[in-house]
């Protein structure tokens, strides 16, 4: 059997663009394994030059659709693109369900293109933190573009507007709600809303309504010095996309040059330091209480103690300076 290649050797490969090198620091990162963090460290100081977006709805919005249609229009333009199709984690593998990356299939041939799909596996807002080291990888490797396709879960959506450079809320015509986005809490975070299907005859209907929400002023678009548009697309016909690029690259800009964008860029740090910090803190918390878990789940469940003190229990002694 061969041996296990170091991550470290791996770095070299995946920044010249290795797709075998790329993947497996990916793997590597989404099992958690310590031996990468060095690896990974390496590709972060390195990374910082691709343009991150993050593509969001409601399901059924189309959003896989137009991930599929907008990558082959940016590659026509010569443009790498990277995807990373965060999706549901299964109940019973905790694997990612990937039904909607049938959409994708025109794409894996072609060198230009590198696909993902990362479980959420019960992160908390729908992001797992290896969607985000996956994004460092294809950052380094220099990829233009990086596409973070979300979950579709409703509020969960929001945390990717804590993650990415310009965040593409998608709607559609016909889904049975004109105000689903609102109750979504997700057509606030916005950069840039995409309605979808608008070669469908009640396709006009959803785009005037989301205008006469975002002019009573329920759309605030992070950094207030940006007006979020409204693009009407039409993957079955192409429509729509030339005039999404463009608001693309402009929203680009308008991060790379503005006071708000470079703030929200510091903002994404501290997402990125906060994101990791929780996730090291739950696994020194398995890692030193995994025995304690049974015993003290066993007395709330018996209502001898209240769940309070049951997590007091759980938490009392925790070495937080340790390593799992």
């Amino acid at each position: 059997m061969a041996s296990r290649v170091p991550s470290d050797s791996l770095v070299a490969p995946a920044l010249a663009g290795n797709s075998a090198a790329m993947a497996r620091l990916m793997s590597r990162a989404e099992a958690g394994s310590t031996e990468c963090r060095a690896a990974m460290a390496s590709l972060y100081a390195k990374a910082g030059q691709a343009h991150v977006i993050g593509i969001t709805g409601v399901p059924g919005s189309g959003k896989s659709t137009l991930v599929a249609t907008l990558t082959l229009k940016l590659r026509a333009s010569g443009k790498r693109v990277g995807i990373i199709a965060v999706d549901p984690s299964s109940p019973y593998s905790g694997g990612s369900i990937m039904g909607d990356r049938i959409r994708m299939s025109e794409l894996v041939q072609d060198v230009g293109v590198f696909i993902r799909s990362m479980a959420t596996r019960g992160a908390q807002g729908g992001l797992a933190r290896a969607s985000l080291e996956a994004v460092d990888v294809l950052d380094a490797a220099g990829f233009d573009y990086v596409l973070i396709e979300t979950v579709g879960v409703g509020q969960a959506e929001v945390e990717i507007a804590r993650a990415a450079h310009t965040v593409v809320v998608v709607s559609a015509p016909g889904l049975g709600d004109d105000i689903q986005a609102i109750k979504a809490g997700i057509l606030e975070i916005a950069d840039i809303h995409v309605v979808s299907k608008c070669d469908r005859s009640d396709a006009n209907r959803t785009i005037s309504d989301l205008k006469t929400m975002l002019t009573m002023g329920l759309s605030l678009s992070p950094g207030h010095d940006w007006q979020a548009p409204v693009v009407p697309i039409s993957s079955v016909n192409g429509e729509g996309f030339e005039p999404l690029i463009e608001c693309l690259q402009r929203h680009g800009r308008f991060m790379r040059t503005s006071e708000a964008g470079q703030a929200r860029v510091r903002r994404i740090a501290e997402f990125r330091m906060l994101k990791t910090a929780e996730d090291l803190l739950h696994q020194r918390f398995l890692a030193t209480r995994q025995g304690a878990l049974a015993a003290v789940s066993s007395q709330l469940a018996q209502r001898l103690i209240s769940p309070y003190q049951a997590a007091e229990r759980l938490l009392a002694g925790i070495n937080l300076e340790g390593t799992p």
